[in-house]
């Protein structure tokens, strides 16, 4: 994907650099799920033009921020790379079964296609509906693997926030963007 590909050049710069250095790559935020929030308030649906049966892993981005402020402030994670995950991982079914928990009531998970999830998204034609395009063909044939909270426990000392914690969050009006770890 373009937008994991660009990256690449950049950590290697840094390894070749001798400078000091921590990478972090997270999982799919959590918060990108906000997008999809209104839709399942109003509508009891949530939609992504790929396969809802595609696996993918997510971090809550206040676990990221935290685990780089960490990185700031101390050299434990000096000279490392990081995959910062939440456990497990979750197709779109799995994660409709959650946001109904959370809410108490159904969510149906919907597949639309591309073309007309991005028409409903108002995303114009050019390089970012491509890219976009391109992720989710990508997500389609691959998802977005990962899922083992190991690595973000130890930098955390704590379990990492789960996808139930934000959901309940945002089902009480939270928003998903509480300083407070759930």
């Amino acid at each position: 994907m373009n937008n994991h590909a660009a990256k690449r050049p950049v950590e290697q710069a840094l390894y070749e650099s001798g400078l000091n250095f921590t990478v972090l790559q997270p999982a799919m935020f959590m918060q990108t799920l906000l997008n999809g929030w209104k839709e399942v308030e109003e509508r009891s649906t949530f939609s992504l033009p790929y396969s809802k049966k595609a696996k993918a892993c997510y971090v809550d981005y206040r676990d990221v921020a935290e685990t780089a402020a960490i990185a700031f402030t101390n050299t434990n994670l000096d000279y490392g790379t990081f995959e910062l995950c939440s456990a497990g991982m979750v197709d779109r079914i799995e994660l409709t079964e959650l946001m109904s928990r959370a809410l108490g009531r159904p969510i149906q998970a919907c597949e639309p296609s591309f073309e007309e999830w991005a028409q409903k998204a108002q995303i114009p034609a050019g390089a970012v509906r491509d890219g976009l395009r391109k992720m989710y063909d990508d997500y389609n044939q691959f998802g977005f693997p990962g899922g083992n909270a190991l690595v973000l426990r130890a930098i955390l000392d704590r379990e990492p926030r789960t996808l139930s914690s934000f959901f309940a969050e945002l089902a009480s009006g939270g928003g998903g963007r509480s300083k407070s770890a759930a």
